[in-house]
């Protein structure tokens, strides 16, 4: 039932083994890749740079017309890493001060075609899809890194060598995620950077040698991984328009509570456009200049960022509406005649309306983050198991899709609804392999990055469940005292 749970209908153990070959096939192209495009595999401690002595960042901004708060510096942070903080010497920053400045020039991102090499990238960034998007940006990166004058040199040779995203995890890390969700987006990048690589392989084996866009050196899946991993980890999207690099600002760690705050001026293609960060608060020396990357889940900071947050409030654990879980998990929670998987012709209207039912619906359901649970989910839970279409007529799917309504189809259903989501949290912490003892031993252990960041992961998912299901004990048993009151 737990790994049915889970979206990614694929058999765990064929899917497990698909992903742990392709990063296996990632790695060993690692080992053979001799070129200046090559990269490392995910390390187990901090990433070197990719110049073992990289230019100073900081005055390259300032030499090229940017503008660096002269309480800055690029620190190793004890909590946040390799980073911009405030010097120690140099007093507080107020709010409102400009932190950093980037005019129009220092963004890196993909233009428009300037020659025939820049035509062929476009046409291999063409080959990427939407939902790839680091990839695109990332070809452009590519194509500086390999040019021996690059204007951007100074930032490039500043960038990491790895990074620690689950595309380089060792294939025994891979498995530890033991989450469906996190493992069909790391086979399904994998298996991108694979299939891209012939791609771009076939493309470039025409080029002339004067319109090769990386300046004719081999591209392969680890190289194209980075670049990815860079773009993903690093750019920004202002204003929702194109995704750009941003040296010095991408250094600005993420924080929920940011203390800086980002500032485009002008359209991206005008002369005068400018990034800005400025100080949201007060900044204290020492102290690390942070940005909010977006409220996102872990799955989202893992797999583009390379790192987890610790109790994220906006963390999720991905469920799937199905009929037959749904009825098993009522069932096993104690709720009579449950029918999730046959539902009445007025029921199936109202699941069209949340589009959990008939063609196009989209199944993925979530538990966690703000709402708790997610509002189709609980909607849906209301509407079956209350079975009476005049007790369900009167109310506005908005109200059946709040936890804040409490029992807007009276107690016995809310606590029916409610103790099936306990039953779908059980089952989804059972589909983990491990259990959270095991887990913060491991940690305790100081094991390798790559696995702590594995490892990690999924505690935070199990504690999350853990979360929800106290959340909603507490919440039946409310809805027992209220009952026993009347």
């Amino acid at each position: 039932m737990a790994a049915a749970a889970a979206a990614g209908a694929t058999p765990a153990t064929a899917r497990k083994a698909l992903v742990t070959k392709t990063a296996t096939l990632l790695s060993s192209s690692l080992a053979r890749s001799r070129r200046s495009l090559s990269c490392s595999a995910a390390a187990a401690s901090a990433a070197p740079r990719i110049a073992p002595q990289p230019p100073d960042l900081l005055r390259w901004v300032q030499r090229e017309g940017g503008f660096v708060h002269p309480a800055l510096r690029v620190v190793d942070h004890p909590e946040h890493g390799l980073g911009v903080s405030a010097a120690a010497a140099e007093g507080d920053i107020p709010p409102g001060d400009v932190l950093i400045a980037l005019p129009g020039r220092l963004p890196l991102r993909l233009r428009r075609p300037a020659a025939a090499a820049d035509a062929v990238l476009t046409q291999l960034a063409d080959q990427v899809p939407e939902e790839l998007w680091a990839m695109r940006l990332g070809l452009s990166l590519l194509q500086e890194r390999a040019k021996s004058d690059s204007f951007w040199w100074p930032y490039i040779a500043n960038l990491p060598e790895t990074f620690t995203v689950p595309i380089f995890f060792p294939g025994e890390d891979i498995k530890n995620l033991q989450y469906a969700p996190l493992l069909h987006q790391v086979n399904k990048r994998c298996r991108f950077l694979l299939e891209f690589e012939k791609e771009a392989k076939h493309k470039l084996s025409t080029v002339p040698l004067e319109d090769h866009p990386f300046c004719g050196q081999d591209v392969n899946s680890s190289s194209l991984g980075w670049a990815m991993s860079a773009a993903s980890s690093r750019a920004f999207r202002l204003h929702g328009e194109i995704p750009m690099l941003l040296p010095l600002i991408d250094m600005c760690n993420h924080s929920f509570n940011p203390n800086a705050r980002i500032v485009q001026e002008g359209n991206v293609d005008s002369t005068d456009m400018s990034v800005k960060v400025v100080a949201e608060t007060k900044i204290n020396q020492t102290a690390a200049v942070t940005l909010n990357y977006g409220c996102y889940h872990n799955d989202f900071f893992l797999l583009d960022y390379g790192f987890v947050i610790t109790s994220n409030p906006y963390d999720q654990v991905e469920l799937s509406y199905d009929g037959t879980l749904l009825d098993a998990a009522s069932m096993a929670a104690g709720v009579s005649s449950p029918n999730f998987s046959a539902p009445a012709k007025w029921q199936q209207d109202i699941l069209s309306q949340l589009n959990l039912y008939g063609e196009g619906a989209i199944l993925k359901v979530s538990i966690g983050g703000p709402d708790i649970v997610d509002g189709r989910l609980l909607a849906a839970l209301r509407v079956i198991i209350a079975a009476d279409p005049e007790a369900v007529s009167g109310h506005d799917l908005k109200i059946l899709m709040s936890l804040k309504e409490k029992a807007p189809l009276g107690p016995a259903v809310e606590a029916s609804a409610l103790r099936t989501l306990l039953a779908l949290c059980t089952f989804a912490l059972q589909h983990f392999h491990t259990k959270i003892m095991e887990d913060e031993a491991i940690l305790k252990g100081e094991p390798p990055l790559t696995t702590e960041l594995a490892v990690q992961f999924r505690l935070q998912k199990k504690l999350l469940l853990l979360d929800v299901i106290q959340n909603l004990s507490r919440r039946i048993k409310m809805l027992s005292l209220d009952k026993s009151t009347v």
